[in-house]
């Protein structure tokens, strides 16, 4: 599964997506990631330099207000050029799809990545700043099916803490990738209470210990314990 980051920010995913499972799942090439940054593909009007090193992508909102907008045209750009890496001798049978971020979008679920799983390529658009040009979202509707997304109740700096929690939660559905698949929560009894040796910790002369139905081996009554939990 291919999975393409549109951001200006490569290395504030590449921390986490190189680490644990998902880490051992690129190593394994059960996925792959690829970037693709709007700066690269920003027209410079005649006669303006490049600022700092880079290449202005946002610009002032029209109708006021404070921040800035992302342009629209170097993002439909970087999402059409991760878009024409997957031709050529792809089949077309093969499943694509563009997540747009947005706070009062559907919030995404689990039920949501055992769908996206079933996806051959995700494009995530990481917005910055004050947001992007709709007429970006406009455009790549024309591109590929878009699909939009919350992820949580609250609002982040940029789409790219969103885009790494879809992705960790949707490649841990794919086979193999946790060892035994059963180790997805979601799809078997489990409790947001887990406990492990020692059996007692002791702690400031007060004792924890574990409780006495998960030590007894009877998986029914196990099982509606973590219902209860």
């Amino acid at each position: 599964m291919k999975f393409h980051l549109i951001t200006l920010f490569e290395e504030a995913c590449e921390a986490y997506l190189n680490a644990s499972i998902i880490g051992r799942a690129r190593k394994e090439k059960k996925i792959s990631i690829t970037y693709q940054t709007p700066r690269d593909y920003v027209d410079l009007p005649a006669g303006r330099q490049v600022i700092g090193g880079y290449k202005k992508v946002d610009e002032r909102p029209y109708g006021g207000g404070p921040g800035m907008v992302m342009m629209a045209l170097p993002v439909v750009r970087a999402v059409e050029k991760s878009l024409r890496s997957l031709r050529g001798p792809t089949p077309k049978s093969k499943k694509r799809v563009i997540i747009w971020f947005s706070p009062a979008a559907k919030q995404f679920t689990n039920k949501d990545a055992d769908k996206l799983a079933k996806y051959d390529d995700v494009v995530f658009v990481c917005g910055r700043y004050e947001g992007i040009d709709e007429r970006a979202k406009k455009i790549l509707k024309t591109l590929a099916p878009i699909r939009e997304f919350a992820v949580g109740e609250a609002v982040y700096t940029g789409g790219e803490v969103p885009a790494l929690a879809m992705i960790d939660a949707i490649t841990r559905r794919l086979p193999g990738v946790l060892g035994d698949d059963r180790s997805v929560e979601e799809r078997r009894v489990a409790s947001s209470a887990v406990y492990t040796r020692p059996e007692t910790i002791s702690y400031k002369k007060k004792n924890y210990r574990v409780p006495r139905v998960l030590q007894t081996g009877h998986h029914a009554n196990i099982d509606a314990w973590r219902e209860k939990k």
